[in-house]
């Protein structure tokens, strides 16, 4: 069967409330998850350059080739950081943070921009401020043990994680949340609604029966309701006692 534009608009049209209903739901039911069930997650960073000294490297001035070094030396220490010998270290020295090394190594992410010297440590937590303990704690560790494993101090701490009074979650994204139940539920109900009219394979309209049979119609029988049906009995009941009383013959009583 095909179809043309102004089918599928008599399609929608014909179940409007019920695509109405569905996306409502949907995101109604979305907005209310996304903003009184899901617990928010609050994110800390801190940043770290990888830069050699120049007392160091006995130069005035900075050096190409360092600075490649350096950067090279990036995917290195982003392996370093997440091994037992930074991790343990930041659970004995930081025991508040309640936090075994294991969970450590999956909370704490390490990343870089393409040839820069940077690094950015992140860490997620329910609670700004314990995300921010963490990230800062990883860090100070990190960069005190760097120089005994490496046998070079080039870590310097660019940045710490800062209090902040009213921290904005990054988890959940509400506005994101409602806006995809929206768009997927709307694809949803008007999937079902182009559903029901393929499964729906009776012919109820005179056109329809030209389409699709080739044959004019006759007579159409109109589909009653049962107060119909007893509107009409009590109108034919009226029209019985009506014709009753004109058919019986007039009595006139006469005078004596």
């Amino acid at each position: 069967m095909e179809l043309d534009l102004r089918d599928y608009i008599k399609i929608i049209q014909k179940r409007v409330w019920m695509i109405v209903t569905i996306v409502l739901l949907a995101t109604i039911t979305t907005g209310v998850i996304s903003y009184f069930f899901i617990q928010p997650v609050y994110e800390a960073s801190t940043k770290l350059i990888v830069n050699k000294s120049n007392d160091q490297v006995g130069l005035s001035q900075v050096d190409i080739n360092t600075v490649n070094l350096n950067i090279r030396l990036i995917d290195t220490y982003k392996e370093i950081i997440k091994t037992p010998r930074i991790m343990d270290k930041v659970v004995t020295d930081y025991p508040d943070l309640k936090i075994s090394a294991e969970k450590l190594v999956k909370t704490v992410k390490v990343s870089s921009v393409n040839n820069t010297q940077v690094m950015t440590l992140i860490v997620q937590d329910p609670s700004y401020e314990r995300a921010a303990n963490i990230v800062n704690a990883v860090s100070k560790v990190f960069q005190s043990e760097i120089p005994k494993i490496m046998k070079v101090d080039n870590i310097s701490l660019l940045n710490e994680a800062k209090e902040i009074d009213q921290p904005l979650p990054v988890k959940p994204n509400k506005n994101l949340n409602i806006a995809i139940s929206f768009v997927v539920s709307l694809m949803l109900a008007l999937g079902i609604a182009f559903l029901l009219e393929f499964l729906d394979d009776k012919l109820k309209t005179e056109e329809e029966v030209l389409q699709y049979l080739g044959l004019p119609t006759l007579t159409m029988i109109t589909k009653m309701k049962p107060e119909d049906f007893q509107s009409q009995s009590q109108s034919l009941s009226n029209k019985k006692t009506v014709e009753q009383r004109v058919g019986e013959p007039s009595r006139v009583k006469l005078n004596q």
